[in-house]
């Protein structure tokens, strides 16, 4: 039996996307979510919130979604954290990128805030089957 999945770092740059996946994940899904607005501070925030997976947004100034996983990765006790991309850009090669460097999903941009949940859920317990 997998590990349910209830804390979520979200790393988004945009404040109306982090509203609506905020709202969408614990009013929907009953998540607990803690939101970041640029790598930096997810590197920053991580270790004291223990999150189960993070859900980084592809494309932010700064340090970008799969550099900020890799490198949030690397903090002590989140080597293993699942991670998930959301990108406007869900070309096959770019999914497989992503996937090559660890994450267990892509979900495309925009997202429906009533699946968000369920599409999360769907992604943590194939990785864990």
């Amino acid at each position: 039996m997998s590990i349910p999945l209830n804390k979520i770092l979200h790393i988004e740059d945009e404040p109306d996307i982090q509203e609506v996946a905020k709202m969408a994940l614990e009013a929907v899904g009953g998540f607990t979510v803690r939101t970041c607005s640029s790598g930096d501070e997810a590197l920053a925030t991580a270790q004291e919130f223990a999150p189960d997976l993070f859900l980084l947004d592809v494309m932010m100034p700064g340090m970008d979604g799969p550099t900020t996983f890799l490198k949030l990765r690397q903090l002590p006790g989140l080597e293993e954290t699942n991670g998930v991309f959301m990108t406007a850009k869900v070309m096959e090669s770019e999914v497989q990128r992503f996937m090559d460097i660890g994450a267990i999903g892509v979900l495309p941009k925009p997202f429906d805030p009533m699946t968000l949940s369920d599409q999360l859920r769907e992604i943590w317990d194939n990785q864990s089957s």
